[in-house]
Formats: structure tokens, sequence, C-alpha cells
């Protein structure tokens, strides 16, 4: 009687620690992070599931969870979610709920693992923009900025950040005299924008950010693009029509002068030497 309760107190133990193993061999996402650049969000994590697969679902109040069709079922430690997410000012949180390939295991039993919290509009990341500089008269050049396109397409267009950022975006420029230490900059809620007060002729150079004021400190710029210089010009290059005119004719008037002179003072000394010869006795 004895060994026939060990035998069973035996596989009761045995049993649950069966079942703890078990428990413990299903994968459980770990690590998540957000990572966002112009609004294409991706949500990652690690712990490859084997013979599981993970699900994804959000909220933005923390009371209705969505699906996202991409997320569902995948083998991968990431999913795209900028299709499921509204680039607009709200606070999302990921539920990553493990789910086993066996329907006759009861899901309510599997780990989820939920994400920190993550704003896109207010945190996604603004890469480099593209611009182009161009001298527009002695004392201002003109930066045109291209608005760079962001992960989002709706109705069949590819959303650019201003589109999504709208009377949010402005752009912020920093500019100096080449080879200078000493920068100036400015802001402007355009993407073409005229840099005044620059001295005639020499070289500038420029860099250009988005800047979303209404951000965080610590995501209100975008990232600093390369330098561009304008061309160092001289001043001659710059005289107009009207001044290279005059500048010939002085210098035509000066020519006509110095010939004038000279031919006088020519004249002068040959008839200096024939009265000198005239003279003396034969």
């Amino acid at each position: 009687m004895a060994s026939l309760k060990i035998v069973l107190y035996l596989g009761v133990y045995l049993s649950f620690r069966i079942t703890a193993m078990a428990e413990n061999n299903v994968p459980k996402a770990e690590n998540v992070h957000w990572m966002s650049l112009d609004f294409k969000t991706t949500l990652t994590w690690t712990n490859k599931p084997y013979k599981y697969r993970y699900s994804v679902r959000y909220t933005w109040d923390e009371r209705d969870w969505h699906d996202c069709p991409d997320c569902t079922l995948i083998s991968a430690t990431e999913c795209d979610l900028t299709a499921c997410l509204n680039a607009s000012d709200r606070t999302y949180m990921a539920d990553i709920q493990t789910e086993s390939l066996d329907n006759n295991l009861d899901t309510d039993d599997l780990p989820h693992t939920f994400s920190p919290t993550f704003n896109l509009y207010k945190e996604s990341n603004i890469s480099t923009v593209k611009f182009t500089v161009k001298r527009k008269d002695d004392s201002r050049v003109t930066v045109n900025i291209t608005d760079t396109l962001t992960g989002i397409h709706q109705n069949g267009k590819q959303l650019t950040i201003r589109d999504v950022l709208k009377k949010d975006l402005e752009y912020k420029i920093i500019y100096y005299k080449s080879g200078s230490t000493g920068k100036r900059d400015m802001t402007s809620h355009l993407s073409v924008v005229d840099v005044p007060n620059l001295d005639a002729g020499l070289s500038y150079c420029f860099m250009v950010a988005a800047y979303i004021s209404s951000r965080p400190p610590a995501s209100q710029h975008g990232t600093w693009s390369q330098q561009q210089c304008t061309k160092e010009e001289s001043h001659v290059h710059d005289l107009k029509i009207g001044t290279w005119v005059g500048v010939v004719f002085s210098l035509a008037a000066v020519i006509v002068i110095i010939v004038t002179v000279v031919v006088l003072c020519c004249r002068k000394q040959n008839k200096t030497i024939q009265t000198s010869q005239s003279s003396q006795p034969i």
C-alpha cells in the first residue's frame, strides 16, 4: 500500500515537472522595441518561436485591442505596423501573443508581452532632407528643400512629412561663411527659403534639418543634412552691362589720351630737332 502511494505521488510530481518544463519551453517575446523612421514603424523583439508563432495586437486607449493582418501568426521577430497605425497624436501599446500551431492547446495559457508605449507622431525619427542652394542676388541665397516621403500611403498616394505634420513642420537652416566658425541659423515653415543679409561674392555653406517644435526636445530635430556651399564669385563678374560699358569707355578714353599725348610729344621733339639743325652754321 505504501509503495502504491509513493508511485502515485511520484506520478503527480513528474506530471507537474513535465508541465512546468513545457511552459518554460514556450517562447515569449523579449526585449521589445519600437523603431520608426519617417513614420514607417516596426515593432521588434527577440526569442525566435520554434513550433510556435507570434500575433501582434495594438491599442491606443488600453480598452479596445485591434489585430494587424500583417502581424498575425508570424514566425519572424519583427512586424511592420505602418499600415495599421494612424500617424496622429496617439499613444500606442502592443501585445505580442505567443500562439501554438496545435489547435488542441489552450491559447489562454500561452505567454504574451506588452510593449512600451509609443507615439509615432511625436517620436518617429525624420531622416535627412534633400535641398539645393542658389544665389538670388548679391546678398541673398535661396534654399529649396524637398519634403521627405514617409512610409505612409493614403488613397494611392505616398505622403510626405508635410502631409503628416502639416503646420507643425518647420525647417531649421544653419549657414556660415566658407572657412569660418561663426554660424547663424533661421527657421521657416516654408520649403523655399530666402536667406538674406549675406556678403556679396563670398561663399556660404548651408545645412538643413526638419524641425517640429511641438515635440519633446529629444525628437524635435530631424537628421542634419550634409553641407552645401555656394561658389565664391568675383565682384568683377557681378558687374552689370551698363557698368561694363562705362569701364570700356573709360579705358578707351584713357588710351586715346595716352596716344594723343605720345603723338604731341613726338611732334614737339621732332620740331625741336629740326629747329636745332636749321640754326647750325653751314
